[in-house]
This record gives C-alpha cells, structure tokens and sequence, in this order.
C-alpha cells in the first residue's frame, strides 16, 4: 500500500478526514526519531520535513514524490535535490496571515503608545509618564501615517486590510506591481528604496531567495526616511543585521520589532537584546491554536488533486523562484 508520513501530530478526526481524500493510502503519523530508514524510502508523500529524513528520503531508491511542508518558508529544504527528482513540493502559505499580521499589529502599535518602553518600566517599579525610550520620544498614533509592506501575499494582503482599518497610507513592494485592494500604490522590488522613503513604517514579510537576501542593508537603510519603524516577521536572513544596528545606533530608525534573525536562536551576547528601542520576539508571531487545523485543510484539498493525478492546486512551490 502507498504510504504518506506525517511528522506532525494529528487529531483522530484530521487523521479520518485525510483517510477520506485518499482512500488507498496507509497514513504513517511519526517522530521523525521513531522513523526507520525503510518507512522513509517507501513513503511516496511527506507531510512536513526535516534535515534528519532528507538523506534517506533523497536516495535513488526512495519512492517520494511530494513534500508538503508544515511552514510557509522552504529556504530550509534541499530543494535543488528536490528539483534534481522532480518531486512536488508545496507550502503552507497561507496559515499565517491572521496571527502574523495581529502580530504586526501589535509590535507596530507598541511604538506610538510606547508600551514596550511602559513594561520595561514596570520590571523596575517604575513610573514615569514621559516614556522617553530611544528613538521614539513621544507619544503618537498610526492614523495618517504611511506604511510600506515589503512582500504583498497572503499575510501583506491582511496586513493592509488591517491598516485601512485604522486609517493608514498602504505602499505596496513585491516582484510584480499588479493593484491589490487597501494598497495605494504597488512597487515592484526595483522600487524598494523609493517606497522606503515614504514610509513611517516598514513591514518585512519577503521570502528568502537569492534575490532578497540582504535586502534590507545600508543603501535601504540611506534610502528610508529618518526615525522609521522597521517591522520584520519575514525571514532573517533579508535583513543585513550589522547594517539594521548601525541604523539604530544612529537614529535612522526609530524602533525595531524583530521576530526573525540571520541567526537563530538570537546568542545571548547579541547586541540588539539591550537596545530600549527594539522588541524581541523569539521566532512566534505566526504560531496559533489554529495552525494545525490550516495546515490540514491545504493539505486535504491539494492530496483530492494528487490521488486524480493532478498537480496540487494550492502553493505549489516554483523552484527557479524558490517560493
């Protein structure tokens, strides 16, 4: 019988629910540490990855030909072996549009209303009404203001929905300058330093490839508008971190909310821990109590297409772009 091996834990009713798209499939719900070489080379489909299955799951012999990964991002992936052996790769983008962009939210709005500069005072039983954290030293709003979305898909879409919502300017930069609603005006990626020089606010959520990484660096930096807030839930690695401290340090931007780094987790030792203006959240702000269940339900549409003989419909990853 086929075989289709879940890394990840499964509720009974999803387990069903995925039986039922694929009537003739034997579903194998495993720790990658309970797999055996065997069940690796015979599984035909992965849903999720990891770097301890890849070795044995990319032999001559192996029978997988498709990878359905458990995040958005696949810059992780051995994916010129995956390319190598024609094997369908598809992601999950798309699960985390509502929780990455509450998360945007609320790291955006932290800087106006200074509450990370109050809860930093609260550890030390201190009150102090100015709320004078470096880089932004007085209180403000996000209405009028005008924030640039660098990378408009699933999550850039909520993002500036939500931004309408409160009144905000929406500058829109990605690989095609196609209109979207709630975005004023859309710049493809030759366009960056141009939007960054309108923004009071910058949201990274760009994807990592050959072509963005490091593209938040010291010419974007120059580029931006000074006191600028940088927002980056994207991927670490299209941030020039030397370049982002040497902009705090000198008050080119204002604050930084940073979920994501070159190096993760964060080394103790790093700078940016003890810098007031910047908000450290450790790799989270797309997790929720629903991401399973979002997961599952790509996965389901994309396995009724496979079992036809048919392409997954849904995020079916471009090699050549690498997302």
């Amino acid at each position: 019988m086929k075989q289709i091996i879940c890394l990840h834990s499964l509720t009974p009713e999803q387990i069903q629910q995925l039986e039922e798209a694929a009537p003739g499939y034997e579903f194998i719900v495993k720790n990658k540490k309970d797999l055996s070489p065997e069940l690796i080379q015979n599984a035909e489909v992965f849903l999720g990855w990891s770097k301890t299955i890849a070795e044995t799951a990319l032999q001559e012999n192996s029978k997988l030909k498709w990878v359905q990964t458990w995040s958005a991002g696949v810059d992780t992936l051995p994916l010129e072996r995956l390319r190598e052996k024609g094997i369908l790769l598809t992601n999950a983008s798309g699960v985390h549009a509502i929780p990455l962009s509450e998360s945007i939210f609320a790291m955006m709005l932290s800087f106006p209303r200074q509450i990370h500069a109050a809860v930093r005072n609260q550890m030390q039983n201190k009150w102090d009404s100015t709320l004078s954290a470096p880089g932004l030293t007085t209180l403000g709003e996000i209405n009028g203001k005008t924030l640039v979305i660098a990378g408009v898909g699933e999550i850039g879409r909520e993002t500036a929905r939500l931004a309408k919502a409160f009144g905000m300017r929406v500058i829109g930069v990605r690989r095609s300058d196609k209109p979207e609603p709630n975005v004023d005006r859309m710049y493809t990626l030759d366009g960056l330093h141009e939007a960054l020089g309108q923004a009071d606010y910058i949201v990274n959520v760009l994807p990592l490839t050959n072509e963005t990484r490091h593209i938040f660096n010291a010419s974007a930096w120059n580029a931006a508008k000074n006191g600028v807030v940088f927002i980056n839930v994207g991927r670490g690695p299209t941030v020039d971190t030397n370049a982002l401290i040497e902009a705090l340090n000198q008050g080119r931007i204002g604050g930084a909310a940073l979920d994501v780094f070159e190096e993760e987790p964060l080394p103790a030792e790093h700078p940016l821990w003890s810098m007031e203006q910047v908000v450290i959240t450790p790799h989270i702000a797309g997790d929720n109590d629903r991401y399973a269940e979002r997961v599952i339900e790509i996965f389901t549409e994309n396995l009724k297409a496979y079992v036809q003989g048919q392409k997954p419909p849904r995020n079916l990853v471009d090699y050549e772009r690498m997302y």
